[in-house]
């Protein structure tokens, strides 16, 4: 994700999560802790076949621990593994940035999420009440302990593919994502 993405990501933010969508500010501050050597963040997009904006997500990693920030997939795309991709890059990430666990916060009552993340491996740890605002919303806080095996996670072929693109901490693309898709 770079700077220009701000406004086509903000559009599918505020479609997504009309209650308690980010603002321009906090997308700015998470990419600020991405464009540097010491970098603690690490953000990534996902266009169609003509360049729209489907997808985004995004990691924190701070000693040791990862913490997934957001994903949000268009609802033509909810379903194609998508989000599995954008997951999985994230995880990627997360042991590049040698963390040893990664955590989420996911809303209580989005069980389509909640699914995705077992499926990789996540564990629900404990709640956060009324984490969610305005809306007073609880979140369910789920681990995954990156020392578990991954080859536990179910494997199959995503036929919508769309390319998502990450950039590494210098700025250079890194081009479409690698390795198994899942979902």
């Amino acid at each position: 994700m770079r700077w220009w993405d701000i406004e086509p990501v903000m559009a599918l933010e505020e479609e997504l999560f009309p209650e308690d969508a980010w603002s321009r500010g906090m997308f700015w501050s998470e990419l600020a802790g991405a464009r540097h050597p010491a970098a603690t963040r690490h953000y990534v997009v996902a266009e169609d076949g003509t360049g729209r904006l489907v997808g985004y997500g995004g990691l924190a990693a701070v000693s040791g621990t990862g913490d997934v920030q957001t994903i949000g997939v268009t609802g033509g795309h909810q379903g194609t593994g998508l989000g599995a991709r954008l997951l999985s890059e994230l995880l990627r990430k997360a042991t590049a940035f040698e963390c040893h666990e990664v955590l989420l916060e996911v809303r209580v009552d989005n069980t389509r999420a909640q699914r995705l993340y077992e499926r990789f491996g996540f564990a629900p740890i404990g709640f956060r009440r009324g984490y969610y605002q305005p809306g007073n919303v609880d979140a369910l806080v789920m681990r995954l302990n990156t020392a578990d095996d991954p080859a536990t996670a179910p494997v199959t072929s995503v036929t919508s593919v769309t390319s998502v693109t990450s950039v590494t901490t210098d700025g250079s693309p890194q081009g479409p994502l690698q390795g198994n898709d899942h979902d």
